[in-house]
């Protein structure tokens, strides 16, 4: 191939071509790149623009470069674990998908308030008084690790359940059972959406470069379909997946007024 004629920036015209070749099949997933010299003669272009053009292709999780080997198409896996969303009831015991996880370390307990985001899920105002619950949990049989965080509003704290005041980091299956116990007949909403990790998110899930996470956002509703408690997992998109029992709902009957 000679010297590309597209426009736009050079080290762009570069890795479009790359693309192209990924996507075409000439570069097999897992097998190396043309060292930077090839790509030099084969684009008639200079260094550093070959190398700008890898590392663009790079961030797009495109490739992967590995210290002192070269640059490689990356293969992406299949997801190493399955986490099951669906909550389960026997008797008045409740039961989660990740139940069998273990806690990497002691969950932190702390006071915040309601977000922009946060807020509506909640029915509540931002800037209202919760209590957070941070664990990191680890997939005993694939490592594979995931993010958890219970967000209890204040007056569910006060008037539902009151031991979560003293016990903010109840497991969530036990806050089922209490909220049950209170009166409440418990339904379940969850958004799911994907994005790009925090820094943070990327080091404690162990993330390679350009990946991104899955996170749900899961709110327990009461009576008069009332939320009571959000909890959000995140975890790394090329290490799990979601799966879900769906059923099918009764329409809901009209009131008489």
């Amino acid at each position: 191939m000679g010297e590309i004629q597209r426009p736009g920036a050079l080290y762009q015209q570069v890795a479009a071509e790359i693309r192209s070749g990924i996507a075409a099949g000439e570069y097999k997933p897992g097998s190396p790149l043309p060292s930077e010299t090839q790509l030099i003669e084969r684009y008639k272009v200079s260094r550093p623009t070959v190398r700008k053009a890898i590392a663009a292709l790079r961030a797009e999780g495109l490739i992967e470069v590995i210290h002192g080997k070269g640059s490689y198409v990356r293969a992406i896996p299949a997801p190493a674990v399955t986490i099951e969303r669906t909550i389960t009831r026997t008797g008045k015991t409740f039961q989660t998908g990740h139940h069998t996880w273990e806690q990497a370390e002691t969950p932190t307990v702390y006071r915040t308030t309601t977000t922009a985001t946060t807020g509506p899920l909640l029915g509540l105002d931002e800037g209202e008084a919760l209590f957070g619950v941070d664990r990191l949990l680890t997939d005993p049989k694939t490592g594979t690790r995931a993010m958890h965080r219970v967000l209890i509003p204040f007056a569910t704290a006060a008037d539902e359940a009151e031991q979560l005041g003293e016990a903010p980091d109840t497991e969530p299956e036990q806050i089922y059972a209490a909220l049950t116990a209170a009166g409440h007949n418990l339904t379940w909403q969850e958004t799911v959406s994907a994005r790009m990790p925090l820094p943070d998110e990327r080091s404690t899930l162990d993330i390679p470069d350009a990946t991104p996470i899955v996170h749900t956002a899961r709110v327990t509703l009461g009576n008069d379909d009332r939320p009571l408690l959000l909890e959000e997992l995140r975890a790394s998109a090329d290490r799990a997946q979601l799966v879900y029992r769906i059923t099918a709902d009764r329409p809901r009957q009209l009131r008489a007024v």
